[in-house]
């Protein structure tokens, strides 16, 4: 299992294309990273099955923490097929966590710098945004996650990146989750109508 530091930023267009063209110059460019998501938010616990349409692969990952709780993130991996991704769905959906299960497209762009690695993303919940990011090992100290995190917040500074703090990203994907759910349930109802009186 390793440990993900991560930490996000949103922001609009016009930064979007800002903080493209800084790392395309300056930053170690690793391409295009377009996923199909499916997660499952879970109460301390993020399931997502990905479908990477970019490199042609597919993997499943339990993140032992949510977005707005810290972070770090201790993640398992599983690499499957493409082909195994709706099997992977059905099976996770069979086991009762349908009703906790989003779907998203993410368009992604990877780029390594000064020891960070930043996805800038496009996605239809988030609209423009990145997610700035240490892998470390899971034996890493607290002292080796706290200077994770203190390299994720210069490298920001120095692109002119506002991060946001937990309790912006906790209020942000509460207000998703809400979002989401009163769709679901305006669906469920439109298809099954109340009977007329």
């Amino acid at each position: 299992m390793a440990i993900e530091i991560e930490m996000r930023a949103r922001f609009d267009r016009e930064a979007h294309d800002r903080l493209l063209s800084h790392l395309a110059r300056d930053g170690e460019d690793l391409g295009c990273d377009d996923k199909h998501i499916y997660f499952y938010v879970l109460p301390d616990k993020l399931l997502k099955v990905t479908d990477n349409t970019a490199s042609g692969s597919a993997k499943i990952t339990l993140k032992d923490s949510k977005i707005g709780q810290g972070a770090a993130f201790p993640e398992t991996e599983i690499a499957i097929t493409r082909e195994d991704v709706p099997a992977a769905v059905r099976i996770f959906n069979a086991l009762g966590f349908e009703a906790e299960m989003h779907e998203a497209f993410n368009q992604r762009r990877n780029f390594r710098y000064h020891g960070v690695e930043i996805a800038v993303k496009w996605s239809e919940a988030w609209g423009h945004h990145a997610e700035f990011e240490v892998l470390l090992d899971d034996s890493a100290s607290a002292a080796a996650q706290e200077e994770a995190v203190a390299r994720i917040r210069t490298v920001a500074e120095e692109l002119d990146v506002t991060l946001m703090s937990e309790q912006e990203l906790a209020a942000f994907t509460a207000a998703f989750e809400a979002a989401e759910r009163d769709r679901k349930e305006q669906g469920q109802r439109a298809a099954h109508p109340a009977p007329e009186s």
